[in-house]
């Protein structure tokens, strides 16, 4: 009745790879995804691994092809979906537990890498929208503006900073004492 997406943030182990249901004869894809929490050990003075979780991850139908076409072994993604577990007895009489996920959206995590997209072609003609320049402006119910980032070289960077020290001096003097 009620699901409750949840998003894992992690490195793929192993490429996806297709896979057929039994019963139905259903393609999708399946990959297995490990997201391990990082912490700073000040004793060391270094990044350590903590506790890792481990999820097999399906895909269906049009989300299947593009994770097989797209992602490959340790790509960082961003994985939204149903959680669940799965609990069986193995061979050993060993009780197992295997956490499974049920995938509605699957990404590259553009803040370890770039990436670049194609849009694969639809029967559907998209959606129609309308937008005036007021609505183009507005961002969280805010006016905003354009604002454009120019690549920084040293040459910049140090007028720039010339240009902060300067800004810093003329507070300093402007400042009442």
């Amino acid at each position: 009745m009620f699901e409750t997406q949840l998003t894992i943030i992690g490195n793929l182990l192993a490429a996806p790879e297709w896979r057929r249901t039994t019963t139905s004869g259903q393609l999708a894809a399946s990959f297995r995804v490990a997201s391990t929490s990082r912490r700073w050990d000040k004793t060391n003075g270094e990044w350590i691994d903590g506790q890792s979780l481990r999820v097999r991850v399906t895909c269906w139908r049009r989300l299947a092809e593009g994770v097989v076409q797209s992602l490959t072994t340790g790509d960082p993604v961003v994985v939204v979906g149903r959680l669940y577990t799965r609990d069986w007895i193995d061979e050993n009489g060993v009780r197992r537990v295997l956490y499974e996920m049920d995938a509605v959206a699957v990404g590259h995590d553009l803040s370890r890498g770039i990436a670049s997209f194609t849009r694969t072609p639809s029967q559907h003609q998209g959606i129609s929208v309308i937008e005036d320049e007021e609505e183009a402006r507005r961002i969280g119910g805010e006016d905003s503006e354009p604002f454009h980032v120019q690549p920084i070289n040293a040459e910049d960077a140090a007028e720039d900073e010339d240009d902060l020290d300067d800004l810093a001096e003329e507070k300093r003097v402007l400042a009442p004492a």
